[in-house]
């Protein structure tokens, strides 16, 4: 096996972690559910204004794994980073490289003083439930997620 090294994503990354995207949405059963494009990957992530920050997992010339996140706020706790995705192929998995994709966004947190570390996880994904209680995250079960997807967002009125 080749070296697995961790670095920064660059814009020449994308392809393959929009690779990487749809490898997770299928295996969170919505594959179907992959809206964005490469295009607005390197425009979100490297253009003005990034909107997201990206580590990823390296073997010779193959992006094998990824942590995306960005930054939020809450008003009890200022400023927070969301870990939105944490993917490692399959065939990569149980070598350690979520582990250190992970402590990268960890790092970043520490580095930055940020409050606190957030990130979701499918109520079914037993894996990933076990990889976060290893590394002692706490998870809570008494918040329930709210979406307005792009459609629904149209159909709100102003001062509804």
């Amino acid at each position: 096996m080749n070296e697995i090294s961790i670095r920064k994503g660059l814009p020449s990354d994308i392809s393959q972690v929009l690779s990487l995207i749809k490898e997770l949405a299928y295996y969170e059963r919505a594959a179907a559910e992959v809206e964005i494009t490469e295009q607005e990957l390197l425009e979100d992530g490297f253009g003005n204004n990034p909107a997201y920050g990206l580590f990823v997992a390296e073997a010779g010339s193959d992006l094998i794994g990824i942590a995306l996140y960005y930054e939020k706020y809450s008003t009890w706790k200022g400023r927070c980073i969301f870990l939105e995705d944490l993917v490692v192929r399959e065939q990569y998995r149980s070598r350690g490289i979520g582990s250190l994709l992970f402590t990268s966004v960890v790092e970043v947190a520490k580095q930055r003083n940020y409050r606190r570390l957030e990130w979701q996880v499918l109520e079914w994904n037993h894996p990933a439930i076990a990889f976060y209680r290893k590394l002692g995250a706490s998870l809570d079960p008494e918040w329930i997620n709210g979406k307005l997807t792009y459609s629904q967002l149209q159909m709100v009125e102003s001062g509804a």
